[in-house]
């Protein structure tokens, strides 16, 4: 949002109050599919060409583009003949389709699926409980049932998982030296772009990913290719299924799903299943030791609230977790970026 340094009062709140605004108007324009045909145009176009390919009003169109130059996500040009649009370097980079980096598919799920959630933010802080079954009519009592209530919600949800690891992957799997291990699995791996990255950055590792049979079956189909040999799939239910033998366990964005109890259990199970000598990294987005932020985690906090069972933690409160399941050495990186990266060694 910005500092509030130079803000009065009413300008602050009228700042905090445009946010959803803000997000919409960047979500609208992903899901029209603005800044994928400026890119693929390859020069700036007018309003009106832009609404004729797209199908849109013209009237619409227009004012859609101006606030994204407004919010920088394009530039217009002014000639004799009016005023030609083009993206911008962030909106080429991440709000394009076809880019390495794009974050169109965690911009739709946010935009189809977490902010219809967050519409009962009231109900979800009145009675403590994630808000499918308000939103969706599916029980609340099972998060991924809800969150995978159909191939194509799946689809999306696994797609935008994988992009934020696009951009933040290697950042917390560098934090630490992983390259000791050798043998790794990524419990509820999802659509692999971690997995990936970590072959990519340590090549003498093979990693597994293990996740629901229909989850594996999606990532094998659409995310991994199966030339990369070095990644390989375990199908299972990690709370009742048994957890194979392995040095290193990678938990990305796993335990701030539940409560401390379901975590115990998992890290337990982690724990008897890991090699002496071996690990468990968790990649979580950490809250400061008093909770006073980041504002980005204690929002995330809040969607956990929206949509699962769990909550976001401090590195005390992870490192605490890791000791109840019997992990010893434990170490904290902060990466600087979204996600930071706990290691605990058996």
């Amino acid at each position: 949002m910005g500092s509030t340094e130079n803000l009065d009062y009413p300008q602050i709140i009228v700042q905090y109050s445009n946010g959803f605004l803000i997000s919409k108007v960047m979500f609208c324009a992903c899901e029209l599919g603005v800044f994928d045909l400026l890119l693929e145009s390859g020069e700036p176009l007018s309003s009106d060409a832009i609404a004729a390919h797209l199908g849109a009003s013209t009237m619409g169109m227009k004012r859609l583009l101006d606030t994204c130059v407004g919010l920088k996500l394009l530039a217009v040009e002014m000639t004799q003949e009016g005023a030609f649009y083009r993206n911008t370097e962030i909106s080429n980079v991440y709000l394009t389709k076809s880019s390495p980096k794009s974050q169109y598919h965690i911009m739709m799920y946010y935009s189809n699926t977490v902010y219809l959630c967050w519409q009962y933010l009231v109900d979800a802080v009145r009675e403590g409980r994630n808000q499918y079954e308000r939103v969706f009519g599916i029980s609340s009592r099972d998060p991924f049932g809800a969150m995978y209530r159909s191939d194509e919600e799946m689809l999306k949800f696994m797609a935008g998982q994988n992009s934020v690891w696009s951009i933040c992957g290697r950042d917390v799997l560098a934090a630490f030296d992983l390259s000791p291990f050798t043998q790794i699995y990524d419990l509820g791996g999802g659509g692999g772009a971690l997995a990936q990255e970590c072959v990519s950055l340590y090549p003498n590792s093979t990693v597994t990913i293990y996740d629901l049979p229909k989850v594996v079956q999606v990532a094998k189909e659409r995310f991994v290719s199966p030339e990369l040999r070095q990644i390989t799939f375990h199908e299972g239910d990690f709370f009742n299924d048994s957890i194979p033998e392995a040095e290193l366990y990678i938990l990305s964005k796993i335990l701030h799903d539940w409560d401390d109890d379901k975590c115990k259990q998992l890290l337990t199970k982690v724990y008897k299943a890991c090699k002496p000598g071996g690990g468990v990294l968790l990649v979580e987005s950490l809250l400061n030791e008093d909770k006073s932020g980041p504002v980005e985690t204690q929002l995330y906090s809040l969607n956990m609230l929206v949509q699962t069972e769990g909550k976001e933690r401090t590195a005390a409160e992870y490192s605490k977790l890791l000791e109840a399941a019997g992990f010893g050495v434990i170490q904290v990186k902060r990466t600087g970026k979204l996600y930071d990266a706990v290691l605990g060694r058996k």
